[in-house]
């Protein structure tokens, strides 16, 4: 990660405030090129950002024939936009974080089977049943929104 400028903020602290927000907006590519943006839940664990989407929805579609996307989000004092990668998460130990996360932050049980959540309607996610993604960050941007203390910074990654 290099981050530009001399009085940057750290990653570590623009990641606390997207684990404290609650509402995010995702950006994918239609087949066409076309962008695509839905508000979603998302959650934190271990430091990355992981959010549902019904592989039925535009999202869902956009991401299995176009993995890129871009999260942006208000969160506590910073604005931020996290362009990157979105994997499909099928790892159980994972998959049950992200559920206690969800549970937790949006009082949203979910049942994990055949590596997808199960449950009730999500307000932004479609019916169900719901693959999760993490979101691998290639590049993110963060501007203070006057609560915070943070400073215009750049991070790219790996």
């Amino acid at each position: 990660m290099v981050s530009d400028g001399a009085a940057t903020t750290p990653w570590a602290d623009a990641v606390a405030a997207l684990a404290a927000a609650d509402t995010y907006w995702l950006s994918t590519v239609r087949p066409d090129g076309r962008p695509h943006v839905v508000p979603i839940l998302g959650v934190v664990v271990d430091g990355v950002f992981h959010f549902a989407a019904w592989p039925g929805s535009v999202a869902g579609q956009n991401l299995a024939s176009d993995p890129r996307c871009v999260v942006a989000v208000n969160a506590g004092g910073i604005d931020l936009a996290v362009e990157g990668r979105a994997t499909a998460v099928r790892d159980e130990p994972v998959l049950q974080a992200a559920a206690e996360r969800y549970l937790e932050q949006y009082d949203w049980p979910v049942e994990i089977r055949d590596g997808a959540f199960h449950a009730e309607g999500a307000p932004t996610a479609g019916p169900g049943p719901y693959d999760v993604y993490a979101l691998t960050p290639s590049k993110a941007f963060g501007y203070g929104s006057g609560e915070g203390d943070y400073n215009p910074t750049r991070w790219r990654f790996g």
